[in-house]
């Protein structure tokens, strides 16, 4: 009898009757023979609110006990779930993450899991019940309830489906699967039916909110093969493996958009060996993760050196910098919040040249001007105004025919 992990994100989740739904897909499964385990996020806007009800208590609450505070939202949906299946006549029971013995280290509200013992969900799963874990959290060394970080029930589920050797692991969320660019800022965006890991783990980390970065890593590590699937059909969606070789001939896949961009510049940095190693080791230090980096060309002695980073950690990321800038000598530290990325993604990338000058000529066509540009063997990203960056991946999508499929 295979073992099949199951995944509902919080709009899949956001009212009684969604919860119900998912409950009978998970017993439909079942029926046919599947020992079945759900991973449930919080309901809707719940993790929002409870943020902000700590907010309106203290400007900066504790991250201890923010993570105590936003573990409850998964605790209320696992329980509803198995409400639900008790009421569809079957068995079922919820676990949090620490009782699911889910393992994490202690970076409150980052945490990533180390390990996974996976002997109280196979009890469960013997004794005939539909066993349903909480997503998004887990358990440090010292008892502490820690999170997963936004959207951290994807590698809820991955993780489990690669501890559990689970047969299958369904992704399902409110859209068709993943698309070559997001369909609200571009109608004309196509369903793509298989991606390869490395695309999609690009795509996750460029902006694209369909799977969290880090489940996508998880899934390739360890050779999860998953499907990001709709809740409310029964459509396939989207296949995410390891890609078939007569696939590479597709130059670019998709296009994404990440708006939650912030950009920092430290001006006249003393333009010596060590200096960036110093820099960017102290801002990994805060726990601030560096994307894009840009060093322009020495004059008499010094350079400029601009980084973007998410926007929640702009004001960590501003403090250590002017901290840094001060240290180093460097003149200022200047950001700009109003920017974003948009990038293209493909495997065929590998093989195939001219990618970059056709996706610089199309911003080129609709005046747009590049700020930072940066690459890899299957990605091509650049940073905008972000006032013109929806303008941006509409004209990539048209210029790569990404409507057009392969």
């Amino acid at each position: 009898m295979g073992l099949m992990v199951q995944k509902f994100g919080g709009s899949s989740l956001a009212s009684p009757e969604k919860v119900l739904n998912a409950a009978r897909r998970a017993v439909r499964e079942s029926d046919v023979g599947s020992r079945i385990v759900m991973v449930c996020s919080a309901q809707g806007d719940m993790t929002d609110r409870l943020i902000a009800l700590a907010g309106s208590i203290h400007p900066e609450p504790s991250e201890r006990e923010m993570d105590m505070l936003k573990a409850v939202g998964e605790q209320m949906s696992i329980a509803l779930m198995a409400i639900a299946i008790h009421k569809l006549g079957r068995q079922a029971i919820s676990l949090t993450g620490p009782q699911a013995g889910i393992r994490t280290d202690s970076f409150y509200g980052k945490a990533k899991i180390k390990t996974i013992d996976t002997a109280r969900v196979r009890r469960e799963l013997e004794k005939g019940q539909i066993v349903i874990v909480a997503g998004f959290q887990g358990v440090d060394a010292e008892g502490n309830i820690t999170t997963i970080g936004r959207g951290g029930s994807d590698p809820t589920a991955v993780a489990l489906a690669a501890a559990l050797g689970a047969e299958r692991c369904d992704i399902f969320t409110d859209v068709d699967g993943v698309y070559t660019a997001d369909p609200r800022i571009v109608p004309e965006a196509r369903w793509i039916p298989h991606m390869d890991y490395d695309e999609l783990l690009e795509l996750a980390s460029l902006g694209a909110r369909v799977m969290q970065s880090r489940a996508v890593e998880l899934a390739k590590r360890f050779g999860v093969p998953f499907r990001v699937r709709p809740s409310y059909s029964d459509a396939e969606g989207t296949l995410v493996s390891e890609i078939s070789r007569e696939l590479e001939y597709v130059d670019v896949r998709a296009a994404a958009l990440d708006a939650n961009q912030a950009k920092i510049t430290i001006r006249h940095v003393p333009d010596q060996p060590g200096v960036a190693a110093t820099i960017f080791s102290e801002i990994a230090s805060s726990n601030v993760n560096v994307d894009m980096i840009v060093q322009t060309a020495s004059e008499g002695g010094l350079a400029d050196m601009s980084f973007t980073v998410g926007r929640d950690d702009l004001a960590r990321g501003l403090a250590v910098s002017e901290e840094l800038a001060a240290r180093l000598g460097a003149a200022r530290v200047d950001s700009d919040r109003k920017v974003a990325k948009v990038s293209v993604v493909g495997i065929g990338m590998r093989s195939h040249s001219g990618v970059a000058e056709k996706m610089f000529r199309a911003l080129a066509d609709e005046k747009i001007n590049i700020q930072m540009i940066s690459t890899s063997e299957i990605k091509i990203s650049c940073v905008v105004d972000e006032e013109r960056a929806a303008d941006a991946l509409r004209a990539v999508h048209q210029a790569f025919a990404l409507d057009q499929g392969s």
